[in-house]
């Protein structure tokens, strides 16, 4: 996510697949044209991840496919599954990497919080409290 300058700001430490990294780029670049300011905020997520082996990606950490449940500061406690754009479908829990949400959760590890902003410019916080593998 594009930083924001707070000491109340979380931005953890994250890591994805080289598979994920590479394809989550070309998503990245290819959105630049239709929603610049999210294509920017999952290009900033990449480039600070930490990209590891396909086969040495933990089990708790959320990657493509993975099924997340999170709190949210509002209190929430949705479960989502993190999807392309093209496999976006919100009434079934399906929630694309290129939504601010997405773009927060991915390369989080079970126990990690992130600080994002969200389409509206508000400033949240989510936890990750389980992540199953896809």
């Amino acid at each position: 996510m594009t930083p924001i300058a707070s000491v109340n700001d979380l931005s953890p430490d994250i890591v994805l697949s080289a598979a994920d990294h590479h394809q989550l780029n070309i998503l990245a670049i290819a959105g630049l044209d239709h929603t610049p300011e999210q294509a920017d905020n999952l290009l900033y997520e990449l480039e600070r991840a930490r990209v590891v082996d396909d086969d040495a990606v933990p089990d708790d950490i959320v990657r493509m496919g993975s099924k997340v449940s999170y709190r949210t500061d509002g209190g929430q406690h949705p479960t989502v599954t993190l999807v392309y754009p093209v496999d976006a479908d919100i009434e079934r829990g399906r929630i694309s990497v290129m939504t601010p949400v997405g773009t927060a959760l991915i390369g989080l590890r079970k126990g990690q919080s992130i600080t994002w902003r969200g389409r509206d410019n508000r400033k949240h916080m989510l936890t990750v409290l389980n992540v199953a593998a896809p």
